[in-house]
């Protein structure tokens, strides 16, 4: 007889410990191969432990104990005969069980067939630097049958968001639940695929109703919460009756314990009864609280912004651009320039062709740093920081140098509007060797940029603004913008960051230049 023992996987960095919420199988129980056994929750999220072979379970952690990653949770004997012993026993038990056995029978069989393949689903490599990601959504759920190609979920890295599609048609089985964070190369589901697969798809659905019919008389709320989010509950004095899971079957799960905190209604309606003055609790209720927690790629820019602060010299040199000529030109030739091309003559177009000029001049405000060595780059591949509602994102424009203006235009619009729609491709995304950030189409006077490691420099844009200047001794209102360039001055020093600004400050001044290579 052949005992595999099954121990509580790596769930995600900094992980240390999780907590078993319910066992789907009990003692004695014939699994199959990737048959869900129970639900294990950490701090981060909730997600299921399947069967790694087919065969009867043993258990020997029992629901609310916390156990520490590695450690033992259950057995399963693969013998034949063990197998098939509970189910011949099963009949001859009671009446009640009997009809338990006929639905875990058929997994046990299914799990024989030899024709059936698991594939593991693990996170793809994201791109340069990224060395993790985040399980933002599933978009199909447990036992699903899914077809090649199909999108499985949304993954989130630093720096996009991305979809992964199932690279075989089969049954899924989850094995990270969303909010996960991960490393590159991490198994966070598989596909059942061959003759067993449609089968075990079908397997789920027959076990749940004897684990629901056998938890029904037991009581409401074992079925209902989480033992973490129970505890959760009862410390703040909230009825689990009055929340709203968002688990399978509406069961409550820890992190709908933890933003139970946010309307803790039913503490302040009571407060008035026991005390005869109302306006305080009015007043309280008119300042009202409310939490959310961040999103991974929220979590991951704020990291990595500040570990660039903390591990750069980081410097910044200001000048100002009058951008009288470059609007005098964009007036004249806009229209043209869109009825030919299809797409409108900006700013940013003038400001990466002077922006590449430079970096040409300027060598080591186009470099990186790799452990003490200064990676020089040959080519110009400008990264435009992007708003959008989950943040801030940096797609690149590739070999600007090569590029005309419309051919600037027309990628920073495919780059923008990729941004939008969550569209960005890990090709999107990667390298880039120097950085462009526009504030002023938010209306920033002034502002010092943040490197966007490994990169040693980036220009900040900002908003243009009317201001009397001197210009051949007279005083004159001419439209002025300030920019910046916060650089490394590990590898810049102060003499190159301000020769840079200057010459971008007349490619910009006398866009001519920028046609004539002078």
């Amino acid at each position: 007889m052949a005992i595999i023992e099954m121990k509580v996987p790596v769930v995600g960095e900094s992980v240390t410990e999780v907590t078993i919420a319910t066992w789907n199988k009990k003692d004695g129980d014939t699994v199959a191969m990737d048959e869900v056994l129970c639900e294990l929750e950490s701090d981060k999220a909730t997600f299921e432990l399947p069967a790694e072979a087919a065969g009867v379970l043993r258990i020997l952690a029992k629901e609310g104990d916390t156990l520490a990653i590695g450690a033992p949770i259950c057995s399963i004997s693969t013998d034949g005969d063990a197998g098939s012993a509970p189910a011949a026993e099963a009949p001859k038990a009671e009446a009640a069980p009997a009809a338990e056995a006929t639905p875990q029978a058929a997994p046990a069989g299914e799990a024989k067939s030899e024709e059936t393949k698991t594939i593991e689903v693990k996170i793809p490599v994201m791109g340069e630097s990224v060395t993790e990601a985040t399980i933002a959504d599933w978009n199909k759920k447990e036992g699903d049958v899914v077809k090649m190609d199909e999108i499985l979920c949304e993954l989130e890295s630093d720096k996009a968001t991305f979809e992964l599609p199932a690279e075989a048609a089969g049954t899924l089985h989850i094995i990270a639940q969303p909010g996960t964070t991960l490393e590159i190369g991490a198994v966070i589901a598989t596909i059942t695929v061959g003759a067993g697969a449609s089968a075990s798809a079908s397997a789920p659905a027959p076990a749940a109703t004897p684990a629901a019919t056998s938890s029904a008389p037991v009581a409401d709320k074992a079925s209902g919460v989480t033992p973490v989010a129970a505890a959760i509950l009862a410390d703040k004095g909230i009825n689990p009756k009055d929340i709203q899971g968002s688990g399978e079957g509406g069961k409550i799960m820890k992190a709908d314990a933890l933003k139970a905190s946010t309307a803790p209604a039913p503490a302040k309606a009571e407060a008035p009864k026991a005390a005869t003055p109302a306006a305080k609790p009015a007043a309280t209720e008119e300042r009202g609280v409310r939490r959310q927690r961040m999103t991974s790629l929220r979590k991951t820019i704020a990291r990595r912004l500040v570990a660039v602060k903390n591990e750069t010299a980081m410097l910044t040199t200001f000048n100002e651009v009058d951008m009288q000529p470059i609007m005098d030109l964009r007036s004249k030739y806009k229209d043209r320039f869109k009825e030919k091309h299809g797409v409108g003559l900006g700013f940013m177009s003038f400001f990466a062709k002077a922006v590449t000029v430079a970096l040409k001049e300027f060598e080591a405000v186009n470099a990186s740093i790799d452990g003490d060595e200064i990676v020089y780059h040959d080519y110009v591949d400008i990264s435009v920081a992007v708003s959008t509602p989950r943040g801030l994102v940096v797609p690149v424009l590739r070999n600007v140098g090569d590029l005309t203006f419309a051919g600037i235009e027309k990628g920073i619009v495919d780059l923008a509007v990729k941004a939008r729609d969550n569209k960005l491709t890990i090709e999107d995304m990667n390298g880039g060797t120097f950085t462009i950030t526009n504030g002023g189409v938010f209306g920033s006077m002034m502002s010092t940029p943040i490197i966007n490691a490994p990169q040693v420099a980036i220009l900040g844009m900002h908003n243009i603004i009317e201001r009397p200047v001197v210009v051949n001794k007279e005083i004159v209102i001419r439209p002025m913008m300030y920019i910046a360039l916060s650089y490394d001055h590990r590898i810049i020093d102060g003499k190159e960051s301000v020769s840079f600004l200057v010459r971008v400050k007349q490619l910009l001044e006398e866009p001519t230049r920028l046609l004539l290579d002078v």
